[in-house]
């Protein structure tokens, strides 16, 4: 039976559990590095991502989702061994105190820095496929809660959700970015992620932004499929979804405040224009009010001490 972390809740109160924490860490960085954009987040060592998580715990938040940016590139990702050694590491200080999710794409890994292996400027959906299966099957061994595919690709969930039944992990969730667009918005995480697309965009597997048929039918494909969660990207761009993405599917379906949107409400903060508590908090209002049923956000620490 599928644990089921987060659940459909109408309520327009904003609350700690339904916060997601984006974290990273860098293969290549002895203790910390600043995210230009990203305030107090950072890009962090593992032995220091350990300190970070519990002090978040003591805050009261326990949802986390990872990115690992290993230390070299693969053409065709099949090396994850450093992404076990950090997912292991991190469930075996905290066991069962914080749901762990870990961002499942390949852009951290390709020379070219896009989502999926690329061949003559084209994605090549079946390797793709191949390193996105090894990766999950990796992150599960590992002790991930839940696996969350953002790379857009057609029928990932549908081959994920095939290879967890085969292996013994029917049980683990999946997460999936299923409305994700081809946005302006992304800018401080390609910087973290090391994740800036070259040769050509996302054009061919992110969505277009004025499309808002495409992009429902995005996330009910992906409910069809075999998702447990669903997910808008970028989040304030995408309000007007949220509802009937959940009427459609009637599955819990959240929103990702992007590093864009994020570093927004800080840079009105530091001209003087806004208080930046006060604006993160308005902003994660609107989208409860939306009816999201967990919002990632870059300031979910920091709102813990407001809410």
């Amino acid at each position: 039976m599928i644990k089921n972390y987060f659940q459909v809740n109408n309520s327009s109160k904003l609350s700690k559990k339904i916060l997601i924490q984006p974290l990273f860490v860098d293969q290549k960085i002895k203790t910390s590095k600043y995210i230009k954009g990203l305030g107090d987040n950072r890009s962090w060592s593992l032995s220091n991502i350990l300190k970070t998580i519990e002090k978040d715990l003591k805050k009261g938040i326990f949802n986390f989702l990872l990115f690992i940016v290993p230390s070299s590139k693969q053409k065709s990702p099949e090396d994850f061994s450093y992404h076990f050694e950090v997912i292991q590491n991190i469930k075996k200080q905290f066991g069962t105190d914080i749901v762990l999710l870990v961002d499942t794409c390949l852009c951290s890994l390709t020379i070219d820095g896009h989502c999926g292996v690329t061949h003559q400027k084209k994605i090549d959906l079946f390797k793709t496929h191949y390193s996105l299966g090894l990766a999950a099957n990796t992150y599960l061994e590992a002790g991930a809660d839940i696996i969350a595919p953002s790379d857009m690709m057609k029928n990932t969930t549908k081959y994920l959700r095939k290879i967890f039944n085969q292996n013994n992990f029917s049980n683990i969730p999946i997460m999936s970015y299923s409305s994700k667009f081809k946005s302006n918005f992304y800018g401080p995480f390609r910087g973290a992620a090391k994740s800036t697309p070259k040769g050509f965009d996302r054009s061919s597997y992110q969505l277009p932004i004025q499309d808002r048929k495409k992009a429902i039918k995005s996330s009910i494909n992906n409910a069809a499929q075999g998702a447990n969660y669903l997910m808008v990207k970028p989040a304030m761009t995408s309000i007007d979804l949220i509802k009937e993405i959940k009427d459609q599917t009637l599955l819990p379906t959240g929103s990702y405040q992007v590093s864009g949107e994020y570093a927004s409400l800080l840079m009105l903060d530091k001209n003087k224009f806004g208080n930046y508590i006060e604006l993160l908090n308005e902003s994660l209002l609107v989208l409860k009010r939306a009816k999201s049923d967990f919002i990632i956000t870059y300031g979910a620490r920091d709102i813990a001490n407001y809410i």
